[in-house]
C-alpha cells in the first residue's frame, strides 16, 4: 500500500496544464486530423482507480499558448498510458492553430473531466454503438475498451454513418475492430468505388438482430440522429434508461462558464458529457 507521500507524488492535478508534444499527425481530410500526444518528459499519463487513463466518453482540454483551449473526447485506447489521441476538426481559431502544427511541436493538456460511459453497467450486455461523422472519438475509445475486455460483453454492433465515404474517420482501425465486433458503415452520398450501405444509420439498425431485454445503446451525434434511434429502440423494448448519449459536440469552454452547452437544466461539461437519455430527453438542441 502506498504511503500518503507516495500517493501525492503520482497524483495529478487535473486543473494544471501539462506540456505535451505531438508524436504523430494523421490527416483524414483537409479539415480533420488526428493528433497523438505524449507527455513532454516522457512519463506515463496517470491512471484512475479502474486502471485507465480516462473513462471512455470523458474529455480533455488541449491548448496552445496564445490561442486558448478546446475540449476533445480522446479517441485512443483508455488503457494506453503512453499517449492520448484526439481528432481535431478545423472550425475556429484554436483548432485552426492546431492544424498549423507539425510533429514534435508542443501543446498543453488538462483533464480528464466529466462523466464517461458506464462500462460496468454495460458488462454482460449486448451493446449497440451509434455515431456519425466526427462523433466517432468517444465511441472509438469505448470500442477499444470493449475489445480489450471482450469476454465481459455480449454482441457488439457499431453503426457509423457519414455524408460521404471520405467523411468516415478511423477507417484504418476498423479492420481490427471487425475481428471482434460487427461494424456497419453507411453514407448519404456514395462514391463510385463505395460498396457499403447507403442511407441513414437508422436504416442499418432495422436489420440488426437484437435481444431487447439485454441490450444497451451508446451514442454520440446530433439531436435528430439521437431522436431517430430512440424512436426505433423504445418500441422494441429498449427504454431510455438503457440508452446513453455523449453531448460533447455542444461544449465550448469545458468548465461550465460560457453556458454554450446547456441542455435543459444540465451543463454538458460538468454534468456530462455522457448522459442517460432520461436526463436530457428532447433537450439536446435547445
Amino acid at each position: 500500500m502506498k504511503t500518503v507521500s507516495e500517493f501525492l507524488k503520482v497524483m495529478q492535478n487535473i486543473y494544471e496544464p501539462i506540456p505535451v508534444k505531438i508524436q504523430k499527425i494523421q490527416e483524414y481530410s483537409e479539415s480533420v486530423k488526428l493528433f497523438r500526444l505524449a507527455k513532454l518528459d516522457g512519463s506515463a499519463f496517470p491512471l484512475n482507480e479502474k486502471g485507465l487513463v480516462f473513462m471512455p466518453g470523458q474529455f480533455i482540454l488541449a491548448g496552445m499558448w496564445g490561442y486558448g483551449e478546446s475540449p476533445f473526447g480522446p479517441a485512443s485506447h483508455p488503457n494506453d498510458s503512453s499517449c492520448i489521441e484526439i481528432i481535431v476538426r478545423k472550425v475556429g481559431q484554436v483548432t485552426s492553430a492546431f492544424h498549423s502544427l507539425k510533429e514534435g511541436d508542443e501543446l498543453t493538456l488538462r483533464g480528464p473531466y466529466g462523466n464517461g460511459y458506464p462500462v460496468d453497467f454495460f458488462s454482460g450486455k449486448d451493446v449497440i454503438l451509434v455515431t456519425g461523422g466526427c462523433g466517432i472519438p468517444p465511441i472509438a475509445s469505448l470500442i477499444e475498451h470493449i475489445i480489450s475486455n471482450r469476454n465481459d460483453f455480449g454482441e457488439v454492433h457499431l453503426l457509423y454513418g457519414a455524408t460521404t465515404p471520405d467523411d468516415l474517420l478511423m477507417k484504418d482501425r476498423m479492420n481490427e475492430w471487425r475481428k471482434k465486433i460487427n461494424v456497419v458503415l453507411t453514407v448519404d452520398k456514395p462514391a463510385c468505388n463505395w460498396d457499403g450501405n447507403t442511407g441513414f444509420v437508422t436504416d442499418c439498425l432495422e436489420h440488426l438482430k437484437i435481444n431487447p431485454a439485454n441490450t444497451v445503446a451508446a451514442m454520440c451525434g446530433p439531436g435528430p440522429m439521437i431522436s431517430a434511434i430512440e424512436n426505433l429502440l423504445n418500441p422494441i423494448g429498449i427504454p431510455d434508461r438503457r440508452i446513453f448519449v455523449s453531448m460533447e459536440r455542444k461544449m465550448q469552454c469545458g468548465v461550465g462558464r460560457c453556458q454554450h452547452c446547456v441542455c435543459g437544466d444540465k451543463y454538458v461539461c460538468t454534468d456530462g458529457p455522457v448522459f442517460n437519455l432520461d436526463e436530457i430527453d428532447k433537450a439536446w438542441d435547445k
